[in-house]
């Protein structure tokens, strides 16, 4: 199987050593991030630093003024965690090594965004804002964030992009000093929490026959036995929200992040050259939120190359891609190979050998920059026994 590592422009600029050792691993292919959102992040090996901060939500390369003059929203710069071309100087050391450069673009996930333009966010039934999502329905969120796409994904020499967050956040995130676990949240409520409010979410809820204000109280109401702990994690979203409401916002916002993955490719597609490959981190479940947004399986492997597929954990999500996957369609599934965030990169050959039995046709290891030297050489020893 194709295998793929994910890094961070940081983990290679100013590490001669650092190209060396990816390719070293066995990997063919590093997907290295062009845009990214605020972290806080570990560099084992790096020879001048152990902790990288990046503060707010940034492109990792100079953005073209041309295309963003007198545009708002508009793409934030990196402050010093990564200075000028990053992401085209690290490009260029793992290109040198042997290595295929992907870019790795984050798009619905943007806290500094949601900070200076509120209005742009995720509102939920309580009106609440959610800085860190903005709004896929908002049109001008949506001409941000494909705009961004086709600018980040096709860096100059890419072979192909993966876009995450290509759809809905939602209240969960992983945020400072997070207090939000006193309440398990189980699926359906995380959908309910999930559901905006802001003013065209709420005209779109309208255009398929809904009174928005009844809509919003109808999922307070619903909720509330939730916050008294008195509804089992495994409720499904029709039996907490009703039959009508869930159907309503399902269609509404599945409806809406197709027509977003939609444009988002097809802008990628406009710039970028013939044979690159868009792929999008995704789940199975339509309604999910998050970095590994839910999509319809037959409609996004119709649309891009491929999938990237949370697999750290249980392998479970694969089985609908590769029901609708062609024979050019790839598969990815994303495993976490570092232990100290719960990967197990022990059994790297082992959970690639269910992954490939279950349809995954390529790799993806999250994280090789992350990962300790003790993780990447269990990852060589995994990848030397696939192969």
């Amino acid at each position: 199987m194709r295998a793929g590592a994910f890094l961070y422009p940081w983990d290679v600029n100013g590490d001669p050593a650092a190209p060396g050792r990816v390719a070293g691993l066995g990997v063919s292919q590093v997907t290295l991030a062009a845009a990214y959102h605020s972290t806080r992040a570990l560099t084992p090996r790096h020879p001048r630093h152990r902790v990288v901060t990046a503060e707010y939500a940034a492109v990792l390369y100079p953005p073209d003024e041309g295309r963003w003059a007198g545009r708002v929203p508009r793409p934030y710069r990196a402050g010093s965690w990564a200075p000028g071309d990053a992401y085209g100087e690290a490009a260029e050391s793992l290109s040198a090594a042997g290595l295929e450069v992907h870019t790795w673009v984050v798009l619905a996930h943007n806290s500094r965004l949601g900070a200076e333009h509120p209005g742009a966010c995720v509102v939920n039934a309580y009106g609440d804002r959610y800085p860190w999502a903005p709004c896929i329905a908002q049109p001008a969120v949506r001409a941000f964030l494909t705009g961004l796409a086709a600018e980040a994904a096709a860096r100059p020499g890419a072979r192909g992009t993966e876009l995450e967050s290509c759809g809905w956040y939602g209240v969960a995130h992983l945020h400072g000093h997070d207090k939000t676990a006193g309440v398990a949240l189980g699926d359906a409520a995380q959908y309910a929490m999930s559901l905006c409010f802001c003013h065209d979410c709420r005209a779109g809820y309208a255009a398929l026959g809904a009174d928005p204000e009844a809509l919003r109280a109808g999922v307070c109401d619903a909720l509330e036995p939730v916050w008294r702990g008195g509804v089992p994690a495994d409720v499904t979203v029709d039996a907490l929200l009703g039959t009508e409401p869930a159907a309503l916002t399902m269609e509404f916002r599945a409806r809406t992040a197709r027509t977003f993955q939609e444009e988002a490719v097809a802008a990628v597609r406009a710039t970028a050259p013939d044979g690159f490959r868009v792929l999008l981190h995704a789940d199975p479940v339509t309604h999910r939120c998050g970095a590994n947004a839910g999509v319809d399986p037959a409609h996004v492997l119709g649309l891009a190359d491929g999938v990237v597929v949370p697999c750290t954990g249980g392998t479970g999500l694969l089985a609908p891609f590769a029901r609708h996957a062609s024979a050019g369609s790839v598969v990815a599934a994303n495993l976490t190979v570092v232990g100290g965030m719960g990967g197990s990169p022990g059994t790297l050959a082992e959970d690639a050998a269910r992954a490939a039995s279950l349809g995954a046709n390529e790799l993806r290891l999250y994280h090789a920059g992350l990962a300790s030297d003790q993780d990447l050489a269990a990852v060589r020893d995994g990848l030397s026994r696939l192969r």
